[in-house]
């Protein structure tokens, strides 16, 4: 079996890919939809006092990352760096 390890500071994340389509029934292609911003972390390389850990939901910025294809499934590979925030539970007061 093979799988992806980013080096370099480098974290990967998948997003989930949903298929859009119009109200007609019309379905919108990949290359017309408006990207997500929010991903899953897959994986992490050797980061020292990471803030986000396999399995968290991020933010990342815009035009951020190279997309990848591997075994396929899609991936984007974003530095460290470009994660802006991630999504946390909080209790509702």
């Amino acid at each position: 079996m093979k799988e992806l390890q980013p080096v370099n500071q480098q974290v990967l994340l998948e997003f989930a890919k949903k298929e859009e389509k119009t109200q007609s029934g019309i379905f919108i292609p990949d290359s017309a939809q408006e990207k997500p911003k929010f991903a899953k972390v897959i994986a992490l390389s050797g980061i020292e006092n990471s803030e986000i850990a396999v399995g968290d939901q991020v933010f990342y910025k815009e035009y951020s990352g190279t997309e990848i294809t591997f075994e396929g499934n899609d991936y984007l590979l974003v530095p460290y760096g470009d994660i802006m925030a991630k999504v946390v539970e909080t209790d509702s007061i």
